[in-house]
């Protein structure tokens, strides 16, 4: 007979309850939530914690289908910075740049956010025209910024080739200093840990199948693990799923969504301590407190759900890279992803209620989701706590594509918007 003691003692005991698996790796408790969040990725994770800090909201749970941060918040590039052309969007993003830098204290957990700087290049005229215009409203609107000619740029990166030998000369930059980059999975346990000490369930392993309905208005979720768990309101924070969340309420988001393509160096010494972005040959580079090169490249121009790289795109993106600094061209790439964002067509998010009452959508981030996470959450959590949408996140509506008050920063701030 096999004998068991501790922890094996007590797993085989569960394992002879007929619910083992879900009392032994994720105990519900029988209760009607105030609110439910569904993702549980950075901005899911933001939302719970400003709800149960910021508003006193403690009966919250958040639900992930996989594991906590395992999704978009583990695919990204990092890059942190709030250098947007329209108001509503620059104080957003400048909104969330004031919360990541003191991010780190306030969660008592190091997300590295790391302030090193970033350079958004310009190598034509037009993109001079357009730097120069959004440093100006960067300006009026309380944001740091600088216009930069060549000579400039190679003080800051030395071994960037800034002579007219490349195909797309340098002719200048746009610089923010108080732009840099964060820790990604930091980011998300550090939420998930400030969360779970205030009292919020963070519930893994746990997909959402349908949102239960009566008369209009939202009462719960139907689970694949757990049955149905009630709630007040529910928010969907859940990426490049958001228009499958939507099909099950009933209703269409105006957004696409695309595997956006990424890849890192195997380490080297460091050598690059900012971030550079091109938007002209769409590429963008950062090491890594590790050593690699973070590369970020564009999305795949079909619609898809494949969390895996695009060559063409990885390859078109090298290509630039390496052109613009030479020193990278025999440094090995270690791994290629694909992250999905969903993008609405003024490349601004969705933070709004929708047509079923008391559900409520943050999505259509594109490849500005990482950077916005604290203010994303913040604003969120507002909104959540308060039935409807807050002063910041009003202009974000997704009715604004009804009527027409579109914030366009398409193409306006950098690589993809």
């Amino acid at each position: 007979m096999q004998k068991y003691s501790g922890f094996g003692l007590l797993k085989h005991a569960l394992s002879h309850h007929e619910n083992w698996q879900r009392v032994w790796r994720n105990p519900v408790p029988k209760k009607k939530y105030d609110v439910i969040i569904v993702g549980g990725g950075g901005h899911g994770l933001a939302t719970a914690y400003y709800l149960a800090k910021v508003h006193g909201i403690t009966n919250v749970a958040v639900l992930e289908k996989g594991y906590l941060g395992g999704g978009n918040t583990a695919r990204n590039t990092t890059i942190v910075r709030s250098n947007y052309l329209w108001d509503e969007s620059a104080k957003l993003y400048e909104h969330a740049m004031k919360l990541w830098e003191g991010l780190s204290q306030d969660l008592n957990y190091n997300v590295m956010f790391s302030q090193r700087g970033v350079l958004n290049l310009g190598h034509t005229l037009q993109d001079m025209r357009d730097i120069e215009r959004r440093v100006n409203a960067n300006r009026l609107n309380g944001i740091d910024g600088e216009v930069l000619d060549p000579q400039s740029i190679k003080e800051i990166v030395p071994m960037m080739d800034c002579s007219d030998k490349p195909r797309y000369p340098i002719m200048g930059a746009s610089w923010q200093p108080r732009g840099g980059v964060a820790r990604h999975d930091a980011v998300a346990w550090g939420y998930a840990r400030a969360a779970d000490a205030l009292g919020v369930d963070l519930i893994q392993q746990c997909e959402v199948v349908d949102i239960i309905q009566e008369d209009g208005a939202a009462t719960g979720v139907m689970t694949k693990t757990h049955g149905v768990i009630s709630a007040n309101r529910i928010g969907c924070v859940t990426a490049g799923n958001s228009g499958v969340m939507a099909a099950m309420a009933g209703f269409k988001l105006p957004l696409e969504s695309h595997p956006l393509q990424a890849l890192v160096s195997e380490p080297i010494k460091p050598i690059l301590d900012t971030v550079v972005m091109s938007n002209h040959v769409h590429g963008y580079v950062s090491q890594s407190d590790k050593g690699d090169l973070v590369i970020g490249a564009g999305i795949d121009g079909y619609l898809g759900y494949g969390q895996r790289g695009g060559y063409h795109t990885i390859e078109h993106t090298v290509q630039a890279i390496v052109e613009m600094f030479p020193v990278f061209s025999r440094v090995r790439m270690n791994r290629q992803w694909g992250g999905i964002v969903d993008t609405c067509p003024d490349a601004c998010p969705i933070i709004s209620a929708t047509p079923v009452e008391n559900l409520f959508f943050n999505c259509g981030w594109g490849t500005g989701g990482f950077k916005a996470t604290p203010g994303s959450g913040h604003v969120f959590a507002g909104t959540l706590a308060a039935g409807k949408a807050t002063e910041m996140a009003e202009p974000f509506s997704m009715f604004r594509f009804h009527d027409g008050a579109l914030i366009d920063e398409h193409g306006a701030a950098g690589v993809a918007h």
